[in-house]
């Protein structure tokens, strides 16, 4: 299980990319749990719901995702993911680029993957070292 498991996250993690980016609520419907709580940058816990407001509203504008030093740590039903991010879009009508670190727990819902629990922190500077 342990390949095939990796392989199954990695694709979801670039169709959450793909999703985020284009602002496509049915894909992160699909890809996010009913239960999810993520913490964001500043530190406000958001549900689902919330997330997927942001993307319809068109409040949260994502241009682009650069992940990079993506790790994963794999149990049978669970798998935790940490990556860092670049990321260029706009909040709010307002610049919201930034070098970010993300945590990200997906369980499998049946057939499919989905994250349960998210959690992003506001880098000072891209460091790749971390």
């Amino acid at each position: 299980m342990g390949n095939n498991l990796v392989q199954h996250i990695l694709q979801a993690e670039e169709a959450l990319k793909i999703a985020m980016q284009k602002s496509d609520i049915a894909a992160l419907d699909s890809l996010l749990s009913d239960q999810l709580i993520f913490t964001n940058h500043l530190g406000q816990r958001l549900s689902k719901n919330d997330d997927l407001d942001l993307h319809r509203s068109g409040l949260l504008n994502i241009n682009s995702i650069d992940l990079y030093n993506l790790d994963l740590i794999t149990q049978q039903e669970t798998c935790v993911v940490h990556t860092f991010a670049s990321i260029t879009g706009t909040y709010s009508g307002q610049n919201a680029d930034g070098h970010f670190a993300f945590s990200r727990v997906w369980a499998k819902h049946g057939d499919k993957w989905q994250v349960i629990s998210a959690q992003s922190t506001l880098l000072a500077q891209k460091d790749i070292n971390n």
